[in-house]
Formats: structure tokens, sequence, C-alpha cells
């Protein structure tokens, strides 16, 4: 894995960067009882950056709340890596490191440094939120 080396500075840097989508015509998808649809986006600051930019939501019925958003930075080694994902509150989210649970809430999972150093998920790390709770 090529994360190892990234610090909460570099990841704020590639969520700031501006971006444009490469893919604006990008259209639902239904597959395996969701919706989805991904868009592509460069880096407008000519560094080089990569994204996809991704939002599904569960068709079954009652799970409405059933919902995630993200973006993930495509690194020039072809892996990727997510750097933030917004959830809707349909599972209770718990920030192992810390041993802390949000419960079922809509969070915002953030990559930290602190999580790819401890071989976990980078984007392990969540915060509760009352910003949304739609998609």
């Amino acid at each position: 894995m090529a994360f190892e080396s990234l610090t909460d500075d570099k990841i704020a840097d590639l969520l700031n960067c501006p971006k444009r989508l490469t893919n604006p015509q990008a259209r639902c998808k239904n597959k395996e009882g969701h919706e989805q649809v991904n868009f592509k986006a460069v880096a407008s600051d000519n560094s080089g950056h990569e994204f996809l930019i991704y939002k599904r939501q569960n068709l079954r019925d009652g799970m409405e709340d059933d919902f995630s958003c993200g973006i993930s930075w495509l690194a020039p080694n072809g892996e990727t890596l997510t750097l933030k994902r917004y959830n809707g509150p349909n599972h209770d989210h718990t920030n192992h490191l810390e041993n802390v649970r949000l419960g079922y809430t809509c969070h915002i999972h953030i990559a930290t440094e602190k999580y790819i150093k401890a071989n976990r998920k980078a984007e392990g790390f969540a915060i509760a939120t009352d910003r949304y709770n739609t998609v």
C-alpha cells in the first residue's frame, strides 16, 4: 500500500484542491438493490490528482436512511483511498481507536494519518453530524 506516508496535511491538501468533473453527464445506475452514480474528477491546480466522487442510495423498502456519498483519491499507483464519506444513520458507527460509538446518527468519515498508521481503514474515524439527513 502506498498510503503509509500520507499525513493529515496531505489528506487536507487532496480534499481542498480545486477539482473539475470529467464526466458531468454520469447517470445513476441501479445495481444489487441500490442506486449509484460515480463521477470522475481531476485536480484543476495542475497537480495531476484524480478523484472519484460517488453517491449510493439503498432502494429497498424501509432502507431510506441507508445512503453514502464520498470522495476517493486515485493514487498514481492505481490504489484508491477514501478521503471522506458521508453516511446515513442506518448503522451504529464505532471509532475503534478511540473506542467511541456514535450511535445511529448521520456521520462523516474522514481519512486520518492515525488510522492509516494503525493499519485500519483510512476513513475509519467519523464524526456525528446534523448537517444532513438525506442524500
